[in-house]
């Protein structure tokens, strides 16, 4: 077993490559889905939450209150296409795609590559206002953990399994 086995941390990927938080300050790979936080080029205080579900590629976009976004009608908007671009910086092309299920035939797709390939697929609009709730919560948890002072402690709510060490 290697050292992080042994540990009560989980191993965090480093981005692929670094990106800028002002225009998708959340992104993440989770719940079968691509999902995120997407703000708004209009209004300062209105933020996007959108996904893209695996598989069938079924996306849904609205604001936070629940709102429908007036772009998502038979389509990606933009919203959804820059949280796939902001997606292939953090995770890589190749890591979307697969997560996704997304056959690009690239080794690392582009996000433009990757948006074409499911557009072509028709994908539905999912009903957003089970997704949105459960996204942006997630959003405002993490946003909570900027707020609290730097520390090598361990945080209870993120320490999942006792600090107990494999015996030989």
């Amino acid at each position: 077993m290697t050292q992080w086995e042994e540990s009560s941390t989980a191993r965090v990927l480093p981005p692929a490559r670094p990106r800028k938080l002002a225009k998708v300050p959340f992104v993440e790979l989770a719940d079968g889905r691509l999902q995120g936080v997407v703000s708004s080029g209009s209004d300062v205080e209105r933020v996007y939450v959108s996904a893209i579900a695996a598989g069938d590629y079924a996306f849904a976009c609205g604001t936070n209150n629940n709102r429908p976004c007036g772009g998502a009608r038979g389509s990606f908007c933009n919203h959804i296409l820059a949280l796939l671009g902001e997606a292939v910086l953090q995770y890589g092309g190749e890591r979307v795609a697969r997560y996704l299920r997304v056959d690009t035939g690239e080794q690392e797709p582009t996000a433009q590559q990757l948006g074409a390939a499911m557009r072509a697929a028709r994908p539905p609009a999912a009903d957003g206002k089970a997704v949105r709730p459960q996204v942006f919560s997630r959003f405002l948890r993490h946003l909570a953990y900027l707020e609290l002072a730097p520390s090598n402690a361990p945080l209870p709510e993120l320490h999942w399994f006792p600090p107990t060490r494999a015996v030989a």
